[in-house]
């Protein structure tokens, strides 16, 4: 229903507690459950006595919690009630649990207002860098960390900070039993180069080598390359022949290093990289750096670098000795990105 005139405001309506007449006495403290409350003048209150409501100004005035009549009461008077009707130029004091979101005015909660150590976690969204969950791993290229630019905190991308050309581990293959291969069979396109890192990998037969023949093909058709040449170029040194070096090709491998032995303390470790097996313009090229153990303590450092003869990519690599089985050992797979 449409009000004629100015619709009436809504002040914080009050009634106050009892008072008891003294004899004598003009003035009077106004409480609202126990406690003073100040009324804005004596326009904005309903006083009533021995049932005649008395007329702000002339009949009492009041200031701050304080009430006085125009003369002294005596006993016998009556203060039926005193009704405090709230600042009608504005809201007045609104009721509790009133105040609703769309009340307030967009950023009109100042910091001032905020409560020191009020605002706890389940108050924090989590696309917000709060340290709430914990990552546990290497952090991807989109996920953003906080920085300070000349003072101010930024957020930036991991992708931007992380350094160029390093090695990130992607897998690893412990030999505990007889295998008679350890094959990789992803080379991801995420990564440039690779590199292996062969652990004391022992034989199960003794003065063989260690070999290696790349995977072509993708899923079901993939594929050992064997059906081409893998050139060879190998030099090495040991503490009983003095050096040794090793050329030409093979139909379907790449030699590693130098024989081996499998005696309890014989075996070989190395490093294996190799170049860009994704290119189909050029060959695939490697190397390798090994020490290997041979005839019980005779040790020999080798380094061959080599390329599978023809331009297929390589999707995947095997590591086997030339016979006899894998016993124990360890190789990690990692990968570089560069452009």
């Amino acid at each position: 229903m449409a009000y004629i005139g100015k619709q009436p405001v809504v002040g914080n309506f009050q009634k106050c507690d009892a008072i008891t007449v003294v004899n004598g006495q003009a003035a009077y403290t106004l409480n609202v459950g126990g406690s003073a409350v100040n009324p804005e003048n004596a326009n904005h209150m309903l006083v009533s006595l021995n049932g005649v409501l008395q007329a702000p100004g002339d009949s009492f005035t009041v200031s701050g919690s304080t009430l006085t009549f125009a003369s002294n009461l005596a006993t016998g008077d009556v203060i039926d009630f005193v009704i405090i009707l709230g600042d009608v130029l504005d809201l007045g004091t609104p009721s509790d649990n009133s105040i609703t979101t769309a009340k307030l005015a967009s950023d009109a909660v100042t910091e001032a207002k905020i409560a020191d150590d009020a605002v706890e976690s389940e108050h924090l969204n989590n696309n917000i860098i709060s340290g709430q969950t914990a990552l546990g791993a290497t952090p991807a290229d989109t996920d953003e960390l906080l920085v300070s630019d000349a003072g101010t905190l930024k957020r930036v991308d991991f992708s931007y900070l992380k350094g160029g050309g390093m090695w990130e581990f992607i897998s690893e293959t412990t030999i505990t039993s007889d295998v008679s291969q350890v094959d990789f069979t992803t080379l991801s396109t995420d990564f440039k180069d690779f590199c292996f890192s062969l652990q004391e990998l022992h034989p199960s037969s003794d003065e063989i080598t260690l070999r290696m023949r790349y995977f072509t093909g993708t899923g079901g058709s993939q594929a050992i390359e064997s059906d081409t040449n893998y050139q060879l170029a190998m030099l090495g040194h040991d503490n009983n022949s003095g050096a040794h070096n090793a050329g030409g090709n093979a139909t379907n491998y790449m030699q590693i290093g130098h024989t081996v032995g499998n005696a309890n303390t014989e075996h070989i470790s190395a490093e294996v990289i190799v170049y860009n097996p994704h290119t189909t313009t050029f060959h695939n090229l490697m190397r390798s750096d090994s020490v290997e153990i041979d005839h019980g303590s005779r040790p020999s450092v080798s380094m061959s670098q080599g390329c599978m003869d023809t331009t297929n990519a390589a999707t995947g690599v095997r590591f086997f000795f030339s016979a006899g089985n894998v016993q124990s050992g360890k190789i990690a797979m990692y990968g570089r990105k560069r452009s």
